[in-house]
């Protein structure tokens, strides 16, 4: 064999394969890319695997419900569910920055009563600022607890939960605190440019989150601190204060949701949030948010809300049992968190 041979052959064996003429194929060439596109796909596949179930959804909705496209219908389901994906917004900063709020509930109800209440008394934008300003301090409270004192969020947050319902049982005197003056009903169901003015609002902060949390140096540490909380301490992050802001957050978005229910139904309850807690954490978790941290975005939330949304709209306009609603949301909820645990294994 020549040298000039050998050489040709050198570039062949070391990309671990044969080197044929003739538009035979290049084995070790072609194959990997096979193989690379199918991870690629696959990875695809995981990564919009709740944008495939919601559009099934939407199919299996009006397959099921012939109205359910029609503007009307997606009015009411945005709107009935406008306080849970504000909500939502939130909860996607804690857990993102490895988190979990189990008092959103509280607060929520909370700022329901104190807005109906303030607004008795107060001009209407002066009781919803001063409301968002108590749903932060709840917010603040939380966050100074689990990042200064050290506490499990789980713990300290189903423990200021009891305190922040209790307090609103305690300021309502255990009774509705009703509203019926001019305008206090605008934003639960007012309408602008035939729109209700709380899909409005809930689109707003889903837009302005989601720019935060995609396009600032805040958000990019808020991810940073959710993956690996340590190594965001040794680049010079300061940890606890981000940590305790997106509390702060989540507390604000609580009080918006309690306002825009207190608004809708004229009265403020101090009951009111009993179960949107798990709905909240659902729809974050469907969305594909990890329940670990370091990963999620604005737009899976609205995945996720969606999906909720869509669920609970059918069965109440079809007559579904609600236990069915129930088996069929938690059973999302699963399959998501198995999808996040299987997606964590295949990259580790």
């Amino acid at each position: 064999m020549s040298s000039t041979d050998q050489h040709s052959r050198g570039p062949a064996l070391a990309l671990g394969g044969e080197k044929k003429l003739g538009g035979e194929k290049k084995l070790g060439v072609e194959e990997p890319q096979k193989k690379q596109f199918a991870r690629r796909a696959k990875d695809t596949m995981f990564r919009f695997g709740m944008v495939w179930l919601l559009l099934l959804l939407v199919l299996w909705a009006q397959l099921t419900y012939p109205g359910f496209l029609a503007w009307g219908n997606l009015q009411n389901l945005l709107s009935q569910n406008a306080q849970l994906g504000i909500i939502a917004v939130g909860m996607t900063y804690v857990m993102i920055a490895r988190g979990l709020d189990l008092s959103v509930g509280a607060t929520y109800a909370g700022c329901a009563v104190v807005y109906a209440q303030l607004a008795l008394t107060l001009p209407i934008p002066l009781a919803f600022v001063l409301t968002l300003l108590v749903g932060a301090a709840a917010g603040a409270i939380n966050g100074a607890i689990i990042t200064l004192l050290k506490v499990n969020p789980f713990v300290a947050t189903l423990g200021t939960g009891s305190v922040f319902g209790g307090a609103a049982f305690l300021f309502s005197n255990s009774s509705p605190v009703l509203n019926n003056e001019p305008g206090f009903d605008w934003l639960g169901l007012g309408m602008i440019a035939a729109v209700p003015v709380s899909v409005w609002l809930m689109v707003i902060v889903f837009l302005i989150a989601g720019f935060i949390l995609s396009r600032t140096a805040y958000g990019r540490s808020i991810f940073a601190i959710g993956g690996n909380p340590e190594a965001a301490r040794l680049a010079g992050l300061r940890v606890e204060a981000l940590s305790a802001s997106t509390y702060t957050l989540v507390g604000v978005c609580a009080a918006i949701g309690g306002c825009i229910i207190a608004s809708r139904l004229s009265v403020g309850q101090a009951d009111v949030g009993s179960t949107i807690v798990l709905d909240v954490i659902a729809v974050v978790v469907i969305g594909g948010t990890s329940l670990f941290g370091g990963e999620g975005a604005m737009w899976r939330t609205a995945v996720g809300l969606l999906i909720i949304a869509i669920i609970r709209n059918v069965s109440q306009s079809s007559g579904f049992d609600v236990n069915v609603e129930s088996v069929i949301t938690g059973a999302i909820v699963v399959g998501a968190v198995a999808l996040d645990a299987f997606a964590r294994r295949r990259r580790g």
